[in-house]
């Protein structure tokens, strides 16, 4: 596919997608949503990445949907996403629950870290919570900006947020769509640390490098994998299928060299 609102880079096991519409604070577009879904596939399929850092290009990580993509809403009196038939289908198959836009990166068997680097709101914000660590440059401003527009909470944020910052505090943000920065995302927890704008990148590669270092690519996959299908069962459930990858996971290489690097005190050599 040929991209014009997004980068897709790779640096040994880490991937980076970078949506990229610099003038626009990479506003989102139909384009961007398809071809950011293209990239996250490209990097899902391929064996040698561990890691997916998703960042924005200048200024802004993503204020949203695009003001005339929004005119233009306004004007046909409906919504049209501005996608074709051909979307990639990342995170598919997994569970029903994960089919739908934005709820795919649940199905991913690839960990993805958001670098915010910008302002992030509406769509931005979504596809933020989406990921599943975050780090934010100082003093971003966060919003999601629905409710200043007669809108509802878009793609399931309204059942996101309040599991990742507790009922309380998403009704807050849902109901007022007030401005926040992102210290205040730090203490609400939506934030995993708050970098200095200029070392936020460099902070995220180091943690992502570090993370595909040290930690096998199927205890990574697998262990994704039981955090979000755990959202929709009971403990017992998750117990078993605990066991049951336990069982396997240890007959596999990758068991037998984590525990020869533990015993010989070395780093791990995972294939």
């Amino acid at each position: 596919m040929e991209l014009k609102t997004v980068r897709y880079e790779m640096d040994g096991p880490v991937a980076t997608i970078t949506l990229s519409r610099p003038e626009r604070l990479n506003a989102w577009t139909g384009r961007m949503h398809t071809e950011y879904r293209w990239a996250l596939a490209e990097a899902e399929a391929d064996d040698h990445i561990r890691v997916i850092v998703v960042t924005g290009e200048g200024r802004g990580f993503c204020v949203g949907a695009d003001a005339q993509a929004l005119s233009d809403h306004a004007e046909r009196g409906g919504y049209d996403p501005g996608t074709g038939a051909d979307l990639a289908t990342p995170g598919y198959g997994v569970s029903p629950e994960f089919d739908h836009d934005f709820a795919f990166h649940f199905g991913l068997t690839t960990p993805v870290i958001a670098a915010i680097n910008g302002p992030v709101a509406g769509v931005g914000l979504v596809l933020a919570c989406y990921c599943d660590l975050r780090f934010a440059a100082a003093g971003v401003k966060f919003t999601t900006a629905h409710g200043k527009l007669n809108l509802p909470a878009e793609y399931g944020l309204s059942w996101l947020l309040p599991r990742l910052i507790g009922l309380t505090r998403a009704n807050d943000i849902l109901l007022s769509s007030r401005t926040f920065r992102a210290e205040e995302a730090a203490e609400m927890g939506l934030v995993n640390a708050v970098i200095e704008p200029d070392a936020l990148l460099p902070h995220t590669y180091r943690y992502a490098h570090d993370l595909a270092r040290t930690v096998s690519r199927g205890s990574l996959a697998a262990t994704k994998r039981q955090i979000y299908l755990d959202q929709f069962r009971g403990l017992g459930e998750s117990v078993t299928e605990a066991s049951v990858r336990l069982n396997q996971m240890m007959g596999e290489p990758d068991f037998a060299e984590g525990v020869a690097a533990l015993t010989e005190k070395r780093p791990p050599n995972f294939s």
